[in-house]
């Protein structure tokens, strides 16, 4: 099956910002070591760029963000769950052109992918707790078209 560009980017990211975690390696040095991994050309590189740079960046406010939907401390939270969290994080906050709901979905496929075994839902739970105060109006018209959907299906 080949999975989408920018899944795949996410994905890259999602390496890339453990390995920063890790190593506190610069962004350049990332992507760097990323090109060398198997796959790395069916990625969209101009939105892992934007996606690395952008949670670098501005961790320390999304990690603000993000804090009052976690129950415990994010020096706690794992190196993976922390990545999934700043990129599901940093697409709702700075990129409006991506639907909620797939930035959640994308989130909850890295984390089962990659994850512990039911970090999917901690991170479906934090960034749809997120979603609703970043994204109201989206998600208030999108319930109000699955309740037309409904009404004319019954």
């Amino acid at each position: 099956m080949k999975i989408p560009p920018r899944r795949r980017a996410r994905e890259f990211a999602l390496q890339g910002l453990y390995q920063w975690q890790l190593n506190h390696s610069s962004q350049a040095v990332l992507m760097e070591t990323l090109r060398e991994l198997e796959h790395f050309d069916s990625a969209d590189g101009e939105f892992l760029r934007t996606l690395l740079t952008g949670v670098i960046k501005e961790h320390k406010s999304l990690e603000a963000k993000l804090q009052p939907f976690i129950a415990r401390k994010w020096a706690d939270v794992t190196p993976i769950e922390k990545a999934i969290l700043l990129i599901g994080a940093y697409e709702l906050l700075h990129m409006a052109e991506v639907p909620y709901r797939v930035i959640i979905n994308e989130g909850i496929e890295l984390a089962k992918r990659f994850g512990g075994t039911d970090g999917h839902k901690y991170v479906n739970g934090i960034l749809d707790k997120l979603a609703a105060e970043a994204r109201p109006d989206e998600i208030k018209a999108r319930a109000k078209d699955e309740t037309k959907v409904r009404t004319k299906t019954a």
